[in-house]
């Protein structure tokens, strides 16, 4: 039951950073399918408007060094780990969780056919903006990356008093 709370917390916080963080899709554009990304590049009225791509690492760590924060706190105050394989081990079971959730629901389902997602320009490539193969991709790019983060919250849940 608390892993269903907490998964359910966790999507649901999840999802209203992606609702905020998508009210301007040209600012998530490295986030759509390559094809996308390239069309909008190409188009005039985006030049000056395109992010720089060289900030995508440093919010991608960002993000990671917060939800080891938040993911070792929930590990050893809410659940009561204190041992790496006990966090490491919820601690992936709940990124996955949420990773599922973000790769199906807010990518397959939200998304892919949502218009408010489409930048202007690029409505006639509908296939490429439901590319489901490029969201599971991501979701297997963000299993990877959940190992090294969870051993990571796994180590500090361990180690904080």
């Amino acid at each position: 039951m608390v892993l269903a709370i907490e998964s359910a917390i966790l999507c649901g916080l999840f999802t209203l950073l992606v609702y905020l963080i998508s009210r301007d899709p040209l600012k998530e554009l490295y986030n759509y399918p390559p094809a996308i990304q390239e069309r909008v590049k190409s188009m005039e009225e985006y030049r000056d408007r395109i992010p720089a791509k060289k900030k995508k690492p440093a919010v991608k760590i960002a993000a990671s060094v917060l939800f080891v924060i938040v993911l070792s706190l929930i590990l050893r105050y809410i659940n009561g780990y204190t041992t790496f394989l006990e966090g490491f081990g919820y601690g992936l079971l709940l990124w996955t969780v949420v990773n599922l959730f973000d790769a199906v629901v807010l990518d397959i389902i939200w998304f892919c056919h949502d218009p408010r997602f489409v930048i202007k320009g690029t409505e006639d490539m509908v296939r490429d903006y439901r590319d489901y193969r490029f969201h599971m991709k991501g979701f297997f790019i963000g299993e990877a990356l959940a190992l090294i983060v969870c051993a990571i919250a796994g180590l500090a849940a361990r180690f904080i008093l």
